[in-house]
């Protein structure tokens, strides 16, 4: 059995405003295209197949188009949803394809999928398991509030969950794992929302082992093998979705086993998507306008860092964006930067403009708009009336 593995889609999603439609339209073309030149039986998504819980509409449709394709010739898809999904928006669609060998998986089920797979004539048994949060899992894990205690309530309900649905394994299925979670040691990047305060709700490897031959993980962006026991891998997302995924190689991963089998792994990359890349000017608006003539980086989103002696101006700014619309940032850098300046010298500023400095590092440099500023300050009003009411 031929097995692909994919996850992270994150369709709708935008780099500060900018459309990432066309380079997932192209994903999608890539993929149909990879599973059948590689003859893949069975496709597993690994979650977040959305940005966010309430999705543009062309997100949506390019889901759909996406599921079609990919089953057309027969090839089962199984789908779970991830922490950016929706859970019953992942599901509402069953009804529709219940008997086209397409699997949508909103919330915890208490037992596994069984797919059979019309080539090999063999049956793939899933024990999958979408993004289990407290509030999915419907239950209270610990009234305690240390972080380790937190962390060792989730494993371990974790783990019961996943050798639950493993116990509808047999000996002469191939039989996998799948969920969209944070496996403790795997390296992740600012794409990622996070589904864990500080490491509370990280997964130990060990509670990921269930004696399946295969575990397909989505949430961590970068593709990369779990150390642990067993086979489990994260696939990582088809697209670099924010600029610290620059320079990472996007693929997806073609698994071959047969019951009861050692599996061969293969990543293969993509090709589709444009290059997130980091530009650090040394040597000035000069250097800008030379790398700007030369065409570098010319199919890039580029975040531009400028060393600087006097403030950027406005018609500056223009200059660059108008030589080139892909630079998103344009963060200048002057010799007492922000980071050199005094605790004291932060706290002479006023409050929104701590929350503006705030925001640009949070962000790679974004400008909030003003509206947003607005909101934090009126939330900041709020508190302090709050604490002046009489208990």
């Amino acid at each position: 059995m031929r097995i692909l593995h994919t996850a992270d889609w994150h369709f709708g999603r935008t780099l500060e405003g900018r459309s990432r439609l066309e380079e997932q339209i192209a994903f999608v073309d890539e993929l149909v295209q990879i599973a059948d030149d590689q003859q893949a039986d069975l496709i597993l998504m690994a979650g977040d197949v959305y940005d966010s819980v309430n999705p543009p509409a062309a997100a949506e449709q390019l889901f759909y188009e996406a599921a079609a394709r990919l089953t057309a010739n027969g090839r089962p898809l199984a789908v779970i949803s991830g922490n950016h999904d929706q859970p019953d928006r992942i599901a509402s669609a069953t009804p529709l394809v219940k008997g086209r060998g397409i699997y949508l998986l909103g919330t915890p089920a208490a037992s596994a999928l069984t797919i059979p797979v019309t080539r090999t004539s063999e049956t793939a048994i899933i024990a999958a398991l979408p993004y289990p949060s407290e509030a999915r899992l419907n239950e209270l894990l610990t009234v305690e509030h240390d972080e380790d205690l937190i962390r060792r309530a989730y494993s371990e309900r974790v783990g019961m969950l996943m050798r639950q649905l493993a116990t509808d394994f047999r000996p002469d299925t191939v039989n996998l794992a799948m969920s969209h979670i944070y496996a403790l040691g795997g390296e992740e990047s600012d794409s990622e929302r996070p589904i864990q305060v500080g490491g509370a709700y990280t997964v130990d490897p060990s509670a990921l082992y269930t004696g399946a031959q295969y575990t397909a993980l989505g949430h961590l962006h970068r593709a990369q093998a779990v150390k642990g026991e067993g086979i489990i891998r994260y696939s990582g997302s088809p697209l670099a979705y924010s600029f610290s995924e620059a320079g990472q190689a996007k693929s997806v991963t073609m698994i071959d086993v047969v019951p009861g089998g050692v599996p061969q792994i293969e990543e293969i990359f993509l090709t589709c998507g444009r290059p997130l890349v980091r530009w650090k000017a040394k040597g000035g608006l000069t250097e800008v306008h030379q790398w700007l003539e030369e065409g570098r980086d010319r199919n890039a989103f580029i975040d531009l860092e400028i060393s600087l002696l006097e403030a950027l101006s406005m018609s500056d700014i223009q200059s660059i964006r108008k030589a080139y619309s892909g630079i998103v940032n344009i963060r200048p850098v002057y010799p007492e930067t922000e980071a050199q300046q005094s605790f004291a010298e932060r706290a002479q500023l006023p409050v929104h403009e701590l929350f503006r400095k705030f925001y640009e590092r949070q962000t790679g440099g974004a400008t909030p708009e003003d509206r947003l500023v607005e909101l934090f300050l009126e939330l900041i009003d709020e508190e302090e009336v709050g604490e002046e009411q009489p208990s």
